[in-house]
């Protein structure tokens, strides 16, 4: 019986530009500036936050947050990328800080943000973070 075929994909300036991509959109995410932001990503691009949350562009995501927190920041801590083959998959993880709404401020609220990267350009981003266990913590609710 012959061995099956794999098809490897192999580390390349390929993966560290996508990486680099991914980090000057957080960058341009965090001004806030969603008009900077959406220049990485496809105008197709699907976002979806945490909660299932889905939006098609960076202004929609912005505006998100604006209700959510007073402001907030990445501390990233870490890119990995995952060559693939037509794609590149990039994970950035690190954690929040900034205020709630009310003022009060936090910080170390984990966060993983995926992208998917397609001839230079995100076309999926999806993002996860720790906000909703500080919100219920925060209001005493054990859930």
């Amino acid at each position: 019986m012959p061995a099956p075929q794999t098809i490897a994909a192999v580390p390349s300036d390929e993966t560290a530009q996508a990486a680099e991509l991914v980090e000057r959109f957080l960058v341009a995410s965090m001004i806030p500036d969603p008009e900077k932001a959406a220049g990485f990503m496809s105008a197709d691009v699907a976002i979806t936050f945490t909660g299932g949350r889905h939006f098609r562009h960076p202004r929609e995501a912005t505006g998100f947050n604006a209700m959510r927190y007073k402001w907030v920041k990445k501390k990233m801590e870490r890119t990995d990328v995952s060559p693939g083959i037509g794609e590149t998959v990039v994970y950035n993880t690190g954690t929040l800080y900034g205020e709630w709404p009310d003022g009060t401020p936090f910080e170390g609220n984990r966060y993983v943000d995926r992208f998917v990267i397609r001839d230079g350009l995100i076309v999926q981003m999806d993002v996860w973070n720790d906000s909703a266990e500080r919100i219920l913590t925060r209001n005493a609710i054990v859930a």
